[in-house]
């Protein structure tokens, strides 16, 4: 790795299941090895001059599946699997993208369940409570292996479609959401990688 002259490097760090960026921070080598041997995100903090662990007072910590340099050695891209909101101001990314359609829908719920509107369908589904929910999550899931039998590939996509939704519905409904899923999947991927990168004697 090629640190600079403050002996930094600058780490962005990834979701690991979504591809989307979180953050943008900068590690000295005592943060990259801290990093590689708990497989949490560690940083140094240039406004305070100190180690920082990432999450470490919030609790949402960055669980780190792999670390890579890029080809000049001197950026790290971190494959990270979020405990909570990543921003500061409680946002999933500092880099707050609202065009991701999970993103979107994910904000379609959470308004309609603060703010029912008239009519909403969503807002009856919240209304009606979880067992209501669950049974409609039920029958979307009968429509989804039905379709799967016949041959209209169009139609299984709108039924896995209204199954996601009606799925989404019922996390919000437990006070969960759809992050969470994104989470748990990625961590069912693989263990932390290293990508190569290892901490050097001198780091020590």
């Amino acid at each position: 790795m090629h640190f600079d002259a403050q002996g930094l490097v600058v780490a962005v760090a990834q979701d690991a299941a979504s591809g989307t960026v979180l953050m943008v921070g900068y590690m000295d080598r005592v943060a990259l090895r801290r990093t590689l041997e708990t497989g949490e995100a560690h940083f140094w903090s240039r406004s305070r001059q100190t180690l920082w662990h990432k999450g470490e007072s919030s609790g949402n910590i960055l669980r780190v599946d792999s670390v890579q340099a890029d080809c000049d050695g001197d950026a790290l891209l971190l494959a990270v699997r979020p405990a909570g909101p990543t921003c500061h101001l409680g946002r999933r990314s500092c880099f707050e993208d609202p065009t991701t359609t999970l993103d979107r829908l994910q904000a379609t719920l959470g308004q309609r369940s603060q703010a029912p509107p008239p009519g909403s369908y969503t807002a009856s589904l919240l209304a009606a409570g979880t067992p209501a929910i669950a049974r409609k999550v039920g029958e979307e899931a009968i429509e989804v292996i039905l379709a799967a039998h016949q041959p209209d590939p169009a139609h299984l996509v709108a039924e896995v479609a209204d199954l996601w939704y009606h799925s989404a519905v019922l996390l919000l409904a437990q006070g969960l959401q759809l992050d969470a899923v994104l989470a748990e999947l990625a961590r069912r991927q693989h263990p932390i990688a290293e990508a190569g990168i290892q901490p050097r004697p001198e780091d020590e």
